[in-house]
C-alpha cells in the first residue's frame, strides 16, 4: 500500500467530512479544522485529530503546524471570503499542495489566480471520488459500483509500459480486471492477454477498492 500522507482538511461540511473520512480509511493522517465545535466532536473518533479553531487566521494555523502538511485542501462550504483567506494563508505558509473547493466559477478563478494547486468543484467532483485521486497520481476517475466494487481509470506508467496484460496480470496478483484500455488512437473494449500497454494508455480497471489501491501502488508506481 502508499505510504501515509498527512493532509489537513479546512471546513468540516458534508464534502469536507466525506473526503477526510475516506482519506483516513486509505490510511492517510488527517486533521480536521472547522470553527464549529459541533461538527469537530463528530469527527473526533474518525480522524488523526480534529480541532475548532478559525482558518483565516495566520497565527492559529501556523500554531497547528499546518506548513508541515502534505496537503492542505479547503473545504469551507458557505464563505467564500473565508475560503480565499485560508488559501491565502495555506500558500504564504508554504504548504506542499493547496487543494480547495469552489462555490462558483468566479470563485474557482480567483482561487486559481493566488496559486492554488487544484480547484475542486463538488457538483462535478464528490469527496470520496477527489480522496483516491489525491492518494494515487496514477487515479483519473474513481466510480462506486456498489459497496464493495468500483472502477477506476488508471494511466500506465513508464513502469509497466511495454508489458502485455498476460505479463502483468492484474486479475491473478490482485484480483482486479481490466476491462478496456483506452489508447491515443482507439478504444480497446474487453483486451485480450496480448494487448500491450503503452505509456499513458489509461486502463479502465473493475475491483474492489482495496485491490484497485493494491494494484495503483504497487504495480503501477
Amino acid at each position: 500500500m502508499a505510504s501515509s500522507i498527512q493532509y489537513a482538511v479546512i471546513g468540516l461540511g458534508r464534502f469536507g467530512s466525506s473526503l477526510s473520512k475516506e482519506l483516513t480509511e486509505l490510511g492517510h493522517e488527517v486533521l480536521g479544522i472547522d470553527r464549529d465545535e459541533e461538527k469537530v466532536d463528530e469527527m473526533s473518533d474518525i480522524l488523526t485529530h480534529s480541532v475548532v479553531a478559525d482558518a483565516t487566521d495566520e497565527e492559529v494555523l501556523r500554531s497547528l503546524g499546518v506548513r508541515n502538511f502534505d496537503c492542505a485542501v479547503v473545504a469551507i462550504g458557505d464563505n467564500i471570503q473565508a475560503s480565499i483567506m485560508a488559501a491565502i494563508l495555506l500558500k504564504e505558509l508554504g504548504v506542499k499542495t493547496v487543494v480547495a473547493k469552489a462555490l462558483t466559477d468566479q470563485h474557482g478563478k480567483v482561487l486559481e489566480k493566488i496559486g492554488v494547486d487544484r480547484i475542486i468543484f463538488p457538483e462535478r467532483d464528490m469527496g470520496i471520488r477527489v480522496a483516491h485521486q489525491l492518494v494515487s497520481p496514477n487515479l483519473l476517475d474513481f466510480i462506486e459500483l456498489s459497496k464493495n466494487y468500483t472502477i477506476a481509470e488508471l494511466v500506465v506508467s513508464k513502469r509497466i509500459a511495454g508489458l502485455t496484460l498476460k505479463e502483468l496480470d492484474p486479475r491473478a496478483r490482485y484480483g482486479c480486471s481490466i476491462v478496456a484500455i483506452n489508447k491515443s488512437e482507439d478504444m480497446i473494449i474487453a483486451p485480450t492477454a496480448d494487448d500491450i500497454l503503452q505509456e499513458n494508455d489509461v486502463m479502465v480497471v473493475i475491483g474492489r477498492k482495496d485491490q484497485i489501491d493494491d494494484f495503483e501502488s504497487e504495480a503501477i508506481r
